[in-house]
């Protein structure tokens, strides 16, 4: 069953070794012998990696007499950050929803706390004027 090109991306993503692939290429272009150096696994199983990102699109390989160095495909990329890109909009959208409702709360807690506020201040006060020193004072 052949998947569309947005479901084999995500499924080449899923894996953390593919990622780690990703991530060392997005530094610069590199060879597959270089590629496989951090990891702890024969040349055969890194190069099955690679087909799959190769597959979904997300690397090229070009052939350089016998060096075959890989190098990320943009194309993919602008795929998934524009399917993504709905969601950004969602959670942007949602997360102004929440800070103009906190800040309405704050507003309607500090309109709510003022007049107290005052009112005690003003009792405290009336009370220190209307108390007498106690003690000797001095003369």
């Amino acid at each position: 069953m052949a998947l569309d090109p947005l479901s084999s991306t995500f499924a080449a993503l899923a894996d953390p070794t593919r990622r780690a692939i990703l991530a060392r290429l997005a530094r610069s272009e590199t060879s597959v012998m270089e590629l496989a150096k951090p990891f702890d696994m024969s040349l055969p199983a890194i190069s099955k990696h690679l087909k799959v990102l190769e597959h979904a699109g997300l690397i090229s390989r070009t052939r350089e007499a016998q060096r075959r160095p890989c190098r990320i495909a943009p194309a993919s990329f602008r795929e998934i950050d524009g399917w993504l890109g709905n969601f950004r909009r969602f959670w942007d959208d949602s997360l102004n929803r929440l800070d103009d409702l906190l800040e309405q709360m704050k507003a309607e807690e500090a309109a709510k706390s003022s007049p107290r506020t005052n009112r005690k201040v003003t009792k405290l006060k009336v009370r220190a004027t209307r108390e007498k020193p106690r003690g000797r004072t001095r003369r």
